[in-house]
């Protein structure tokens, strides 16, 4: 198990997509590096839409026109379901898939086979890495496991990452506290749906119980972060952690995917509307100063405008801030995509009023801040993020890295101004 050092020299990467990308990025940057690829340029493609897909085809052909002498790798879930397609760009060196994209000799010079993609649902175990830093980035990310083993009828990611695998407690442990040694004050705990967390490990340990164990291991770790929680899987473990430990930040990630019962069915969710409800009751109960996003995806198959006004009332019923509102896309291979279709002018419009919806619900909250005192991570010397993920920016710098002690003053837009007091 190698160690992974930030640098800021050396191979390129482009992550597109999710936070568990932006770490995988970090460990073929260490891989890329120490095989000797520092003209290269890898690009972490997503698949969660079309679009995304598109977009990773687009950014492979302009960096090439950018790098014509780099040795440009194609990898992410884009890749790992369609390596004959990245194949077959003249723009693309290298094509590796999910697995092989986390493998040192992968990276070798020397590799006669240019396409390295395996079958992921084969994948047993998730391959342990060391990061030590991440080029760029004021806040750390570790991954807890990797796969899914649900399959909803919209989505196509448990075929680009195969199913859960999750990374043994004693090395998250030691992987964080190596972060913290190394200068950092937040870690992010991702992966593709961290809420499954242990189910394949001995004793079941819950994500819950994992967490605890890490900060019991590493006291100074000053800030922990969860991405992406599944209402369905969040447990009494999770619960009192939340509870009982101040170090969890009170910003929570719900995969909702919608606010409507019977969509949520043909989703093949395993929530319904009243356990996202629940979810937001119980934590506020527990953390009075909670904040919640939410994944929701607008104009799913079947979707009539009162099933969609459902979905559009959750933001106000659950108090939801921090929206991604995903416009339908149709996965070939999913159920979905053979569910009928709700027409493509709707799907635009209905994805527009949720995103007005959530930058409204932003703004508001972000009123109710203001003359508030936070601690703020700095993500630059004017820019950082409040324990609640709201930017706030700042007319006298701070320190990238370091957190500040702030009074928020104002807010414009999206976003808080504040001054540092500490």
């Amino acid at each position: 198990m190698t160690a992974i050092k930030p640098s800021d020299q050396g191979p390129r990467v482009v992550s597109l997509g999710c936070r568990l990308n932006t770490y995988e990025s970090e460990v073929m940057r260490g891989h890329a590096r120490a095989a000797g690829l520092n003209e290269a340029v890898i690009v972490n493609t997503c698949a969660v839409t079309k679009e995304a897909e598109r977009q990773g085809r687009q950014t492979l052909r302009r960096l090439r026109r950018e790098n014509p002498n780099a040795h440009i790798v194609a990898t992410g879930c884009a890749v790992q379901l369609h390596p004959e397609r990245y194949a077959a760009m003249p723009e693309v060196n290298r094509v590796l898939g999910n697995e092989h994209k986390m493998k040192a000799e992968s990276f070798l010079p020397e590799l006669e086979d240019a396409v390295l993609v395996s079958d992921i649902m084969a994948v047993r175990e998730t391959a342990e890495h060391l990061v030590e830093g991440f080029d760029g980035r004021a806040r750390a990310f570790v991954q807890v496991q990797q796969g899914c083993d649900h399959r909803c009828t919209f989505c196509i990611i448990p075929f680009a990452r195969g199913n859960n695998r999750s990374v043994p407690m004693g090395r998250i442990a030691q992987e964080v506290r190596g972060l913290v040694d190394a200068g950092y004050k937040e870690v992010v705990v991702t992966g593709v749906d961290i809420t499954g967390y242990g189910g394949d490990l001995p004793g079941t340990p819950s994500l819950g119980q994992m967490l605890r164990r890490v900060l019991m291991a590493v006291p100074d770790l000053p800030r922990l972060r969860l991405s992406s929680l599944d209402p369905a899987e969040v447990d009494e473990d999770l619960l009192r952690l939340i509870a009982d430990e101040p170090r969890v930040l009170p910003h929570f990630h719900i995969s909702a995917q919608a606010g409507d019962d019977m969509i949520l069915k043909r989703m093949k969710r395993r929530h319904l509307r009243a356990d996202i409800l629940s979810f937001c009751e119980r934590v506020r109960a527990l953390r009075p100063d909670a904040v919640f996003g939410a994944d929701l995806i607008a104009g799913f198959p079947t979707e009539t405008e009162t099933m969609f006004e459902n979905t559009l009332d959750l933001v106000d019923d659950a108090g939801l801030t921090y929206l991604h509102v995903f416009p339908y896309s149709i996965r070939t291979g999913t159920p979905a995509a053979n569910m009928p279709q709700v027409d493509g002018a709707k799907i635009k419009t209905r994805a527009t009023r949720l995103r007005q919806k959530g930058e409204a619900a932003l703004s508001a909250f972000l009123r109710t801040r203001i003359g508030m005192v936070s601690e703020v991570l700095m993500e630059r010397p004017d820019l950082g993020r409040c324990t609640h993920f709201a930017p706030v920016t700042f007319n006298t710098p701070g320190e990238a890295g370091s957190v500040v002690t702030a009074r928020l003053t104002g807010s414009t837009n999206q976003t808080l101004t504040g001054e540092i007091i500490s």
